[in-house]
């Protein structure tokens, strides 16, 4: 049985891209148990996040997609753990801009699995938002770590580079709300949601990018 627990770091910064810049909030994702964690999306602040961490063990440093806000933390915090960053690998264009310098230390790959204290964080590649996004599902926990892919209230952006709206509503009616409707849906930023509070919104998705 898995004694993996979620825990949620929110921290604050700048998301750039196409020559603009937002002021956001992130979600960072910490999943484990008193020993190991998986980091998913180091966002930000380093500091804050090795604090969440603490004294535990850094299985991964996982990235749903590589736009700047979800990755600027990242070779910080795997540098001072001594974790892999893993990303898949369509997003390196976009990994590329932010960090030249640095090469991910791993691939994700849709039908991957990461473990950490028990439990399965399963790869599902979802495309859409931007080429090499990807959602964590984790069965035992009831959960899916959605990254940008879904939010309350519906997809993620699409009107930058690299991204297509078909694309991630093909991604999300096919790999996402195939599941479980009572998944708990963590996303990259503000509230979390359900597969079943989305789901019957899926049409009008669909009608909007007509």
């Amino acid at each position: 049985m898995s004694g993996a627990r979620v825990e949620l770091l929110t921290t604050s910064g700048v998301f750039a891209l196409d020559g603009g810049e937002w002021e956001v909030d992130n979600n960072v994702w910490l999943v484990g148990d008193d020993e190991e964690v998986v980091v998913v999306d180091a966002a930000h602040d380093a500091d804050a996040i090795l604090a969440a961490v603490g004294g535990r063990r850094v299985v991964a440093v996982v990235c749903t997609h590589a736009h700047n806000d979800h990755v600027n933390a990242a070779p910080a915090v795997a540098d001072a753990v001594g974790a892999p960053i893993l990303l898949h690998p369509d997003d390196r264009v976009l990994w590329d801009t932010t960090h030249p310098g640095r090469a991910p230390d791993g691939e994700l790959a849709d039908g991957q699995t990461v473990a950490v204290a028990g439990t399965g964080l399963h790869v599902l590649h979802t495309p859409g938002h931007a080429p090499g996004a990807v959602c964590l599902y984790a069965p035992e926990l009831g959960t899916l770590f959605s990254g940008d892919t879904l939010f309350r209230g519906g997809p993620g952006a699409t009107g930058r580079s690299y991204s297509d709206f078909p694309t991630i509503v093909g991604s999300i009616r096919d790999r996402l709300l195939t599941l479980p409707p009572d998944t708990v849906v963590r996303t990259g930023h503000g509230d979390s949601t359900t597969v079943g509070e989305e789901a019957p919104h899926l049409q009008e998705w669909i009608d909007r990018g007509h």
